[in-house]
């Protein structure tokens, strides 16, 4: 298969922590996306006076157009590329979906992260739910935009570098890791990253390492904002460090944060 990124997009994937990807998929397939989560949203699609909360939370969406747009050719090339060949789970659904309104009320979910990747001890409690230094349960963080996205339209803020820093948080943790709120806890602690915008056109696509910091923020345009964040699952744990190997980028930038 014909490789999708180019050596500087690699490489600042590995640097910057994330890569994005345009035209991923049609305006046709974003559209009947669209279509599908209009019929769960308890809003009117055409009286913005009915949009009264700043989040509509809606997820796990299995119906073709969701799963063909995270399941092209050229993205496959994209995760062998980052992640490896053999070494990722399709994906089968598309996660969840914050689908964000233009509101006065604030948004409640505005909080510096990192996604968490496998279960604690009660597997139903998300904020119990760790991360740790190999990564275990995911290979890659998706920002996957079904609609237009621009500066004011609720930009996911990903923190450029971001995931050097945690990397560097979660070594001396062991396969336990951290949780994600103990994570959560230390983030104001790292040192100050840039903040880019996660902005673009319906089948935009962002790659991003898994330790990648990212925040949501209030919609302050006119247009519902619509994008999923699935991950993309891991086979087994990342391989960071041991006999010579062929590191991929995802192992490469955690070896580059421990200076291995």
């Amino acid at each position: 298969m014909q490789e999708l990124l180019n050596k500087e997009a690699v490489e600042q994937f590995i640097t910057d922590g994330f890569v994005r990807i345009d035209n991923v998929f049609s305006p046709a397939i974003a559209g009947a996306v669209l279509d599908i989560l209009w019929k769960d949203i308890p809003f009117e699609r055409s009286a913005p006076n009915s949009w009264t909360a700043p989040v509509v939370r809606l997820g796990m969406y299995t119906h073709p157009p969701f799963i063909d747009s995270v399941n092209t050719p050229e993205l496959y090339a994209a995760f062998n590329q980052l992640v490896g060949a053999g070494k990722w789970i399709p994906c089968r659904s598309v996660g969840t979906f914050p689908v964000r309104f233009p509101s006065r009320e604030l948004p409640n979910d505005t909080g510096k992260h990192v996604d968490a990747s496998f279960p604690g001890e009660d597997p139903s409690n998300f904020f119990e739910w760790r991360v740790n230094i190999k990564s275990k349960g995911r290979a890659l963080l998706m920002l996957v935009l079904y609609s237009d996205v621009t500066e004011t339209d609720a930009p996911t803020i990903i923190y450029r570098k971001s995931h050097l820093d945690v990397a560097r948080l979660l070594h001396g943790s062991g396969d336990s890791g951290l949780s994600f709120m103990e994570l959560a806890g230390k983030l104001d602690e790292l040192p100050k990253r840039d903040a880019v915008l996660a902005v673009g056109q319906a089948g935009t696509i962002y790659l991003c390492h898994p330790f990648l910091v990212h925040a949501a923020q209030a919609h302050r345009g006119h247009t519902p904002k619509f994008m999923a964040q699935p991950p993309l699952l891991l086979r087994k744990e990342l391989t960071i460090e041991g006999a010579a190997v062929d590191y991929t980028p995802v192992e490469q930038a955690i070896r580059l944060a421990l200076d291995y």
